[in-house]
């Protein structure tokens, strides 16, 4: 729902607000027989007139102008930062109406008990083979293979073309490529029949590509690569002795049985919070589906310009900016943000759902408690109290989060 509301500066207030517009304007200005910067006021007055500050003098009154609106509507609970249209500005006083859209009511469902579980989480060996092996592949070491045949597990140098019905394909030609046999890297087949191969020769592989293969004008067709191997390399494992897990690295673990332990706990780790993360979003779903409320076309757009922010930093923290991966993806920062719509909209709706159950339960955050989960994230963060709060944004992020827990643990009871 959207609601206008009125609200007028004036008094000293406005006038505070005129003369900070004054220090800022007068810094680049100058008049003969004055340096820049040092103009009075009532010579710059007289030059330029006092409308010359109104704009300015606007946007330093905006924060107070929104401090007297929450002051004088209690009760107000925007959903979004209002837009604000200026009625009147003069020298005296400024008048200006909010357009708010207000928070919608939340009718909750069934929130508490509802009988979600959590998975239980089970290691299994094949899960620590799989990380070990992962581990083993850092410290692996490769030799020429001088006399022999490619074999399963050997990491080959190869020429190849591809041509479908005696024509070249786009991407299917590549020189000295490398090529672990066994990795799946390419279509069924073409690994297999390198196998047995000398360096040096050259073999041509009768293939077909899957019917789910992504480019269109290959999907089922007949193709045929040209084959020659340059290089054949065994991969030689490490041994788990003492070089081994010194170059490893890893505190206290110094034996297999130990490094075994160790993945063990990081994969369990892993899992109990992947876990934990799908907990939640269930306990959220649920309740959100048991919920009835409207949600503002205008909080989905906040947050999906938030997201597209974050993103945009996310990928020029790799070196992309937003505007060159818009152009490699061939698409406009709408269409990449109509992709974000639908997150966007589940985030504010289980955002309104916590909040309302907040509301519901009336949960209270004493200071002390504040306090704890500060010091605990930010020990958590490795970082410094003050910084951690600045980082996320001060205290009621914090406070937020907490009635977050509360939440999530009402409803899972």
């Amino acid at each position: 729902m959207k609601k206008e509301f009125g609200v007028k500066l004036d008094g000293t207030e406005w006038e505070k607000c005129l003369d900070e517009a004054f220090k800022n304007k007068v810094k680049d200005v100058k008049i003969d027989g004055f340096r820049k910067g040092t103009v009075p006021k009532d010579i710059y007055l007289k030059k330029f007139g006092i409308e010359s500050l109104f704009m300015d003098a606007a946007d330093a009154a905006l924060p107070t102008l929104y401090r007297k609106l929450m002051d004088e509507n209690k009760d107000l609970e925007p959903a979004v930062m209002p837009t604000v249209d200026i009625k009147n500005i003069n020298e005296k006083e400024i008048v200006v109406t909010f357009s708010v859209v207000t928070k919608p009511e939340v009718k909750l469902g069934k929130y508490k008990d509802l009988k979600i579980e959590k998975e239980k989480i089970e290691v299994a060996e094949e899960e620590i083979e799989h990380e070990l092996g992962h581990l083993k592949e850092q410290f692996i070491e490769i030799k020429a293979k001088e006399d022999g045949v490619v074999e399963e597990g050997n990491e080959v140098r190869i020429d190849f073309e591809g041509f479908k019905d005696n024509v070249p394909f786009e991407g299917g030609k590549s020189e000295n490529y490398r090529l672990v046999i066994g990795s799946h890297s390419f279509i069924p087949g073409f690994e297999e029949g390198i196998i047995g191969m000398k360096v040096g020769e050259e073999k041509e592989l009768n293939l077909k590509f899957p019917e789910d293969y992504h480019a269109e004008e290959l999907k089922g067709k007949d193709v045929v690569f040209k084959v020659k191997v340059n290089e054949i390399n065994e991969r030689v494992y490490p041994e788990m002795n003492d070089d081994f897990f010194k170059d490893l690295a890893i505190p206290e673990v110094d034996t297999e049985e130990k490094l075994r332990d160790f993945l063990k706990n990081n994969i369990k780790t892993h899992k109990e919070t992947n876990a934990e993360g799908e907990y939640v979003e269930k306990c959220l779903e649920t309740a959100t589906k048991n919920a009835k409320f409207e949600v503002p076309e205008e909080m989905v757009t906040e947050e999906v310009n938030r997201m597209y922010n974050e993103f945009a930093e996310q990928i020029k923290m790799q070196g992309i900016d937003i505007n060159t991966y818009l152009q490699m993806l061939k698409m406009d920062e709408n269409k990449l943000k109509e992709n974000f719509k639908e997150e966007a909209t589940k985030r504010v709706s289980y955002r309104l759902v916590i909040e309302a159950v907040v509301k519901a339960e009336q949960f209270e955050i004493t200071d002390e408690e504040l306090d704890k989960h500060i010091k605990d994230l930010a020990k958590r963060y490795g970082t410094e109290e003050s910084e951690f709060l600045t980082q996320v944004g001060g205290r009621d992020f914090v406070k937020y989060d907490l009635e977050f827990k509360k939440a999530i643990e009402l409803m899972s009871k």
